[in-house]
């Protein structure tokens, strides 16, 4: 059993990864013990980079380039049809490999047809669609890393 002082240090720690890498929440698990952080709404407004954290901290190519790269990601945050992921995970578009996509740019769907799955701590999660209408836009990539509240799709 774990003393309450290596308690506090590893929430520390866990806390300075998740500032540091710009994640939106971290989880640890080790001898059934977990341990879960998430930042709180206000961090969501936050920019999000849709390669991961990673890209994050690479600097830009040049001092112009920046800000149009991180316009489109704000335009979809703030469409009404963003369809938003609500957990961090990897993100697939079919429902096994080599199998068609659930859904294709086009397409129409219904509001609580599935639209793709996220995996997370080996489950996976469908990800359902919060209304009726038309795919306008995928975002991601099969088999992408994403973050929570990163915007998925649009279904406008």
């Amino acid at each position: 059993m774990s003393r309450p002082d290596e308690d506090l240090a590893l929430i520390r720690k866990l806390a300075e990864l998740l500032h540091d890498s710009g994640l939106g929440e971290i989880e640890y698990e080790t001898n059934g013990r977990r341990v879960r952080l998430a930042k709180q709404a206000a961090a969501a407004a936050a920019p999000i980079f849709v390669g991961g954290p990673a890209q994050a901290a690479l600097p830009s190519p040049a001092a112009g380039a920046a800000p149009a790269a991180a316009q489109p990601v704000a335009d979809d945050a703030s469409n009404p049809g963003a369809v938003k992921s609500p957990m961090v995970g990897t993100a697939y578009l079919s429902p096994e490999p080599g199998k068609p996509a659930f859904i294709n740019v086009g397409d129409k769907v219904a509001a609580g047809q599935t639209l793709l799955i996220i995996e997370a701590m080996k489950t996976f999660n469908p990800i359902k669609a919060p209304k009726a209408g038309t795919v306008s836009k995928i975002i991601i990539t099969n088999a992408q890393p994403v973050e929570f509240g990163q915007v998925l799709l649009i279904v406008d």
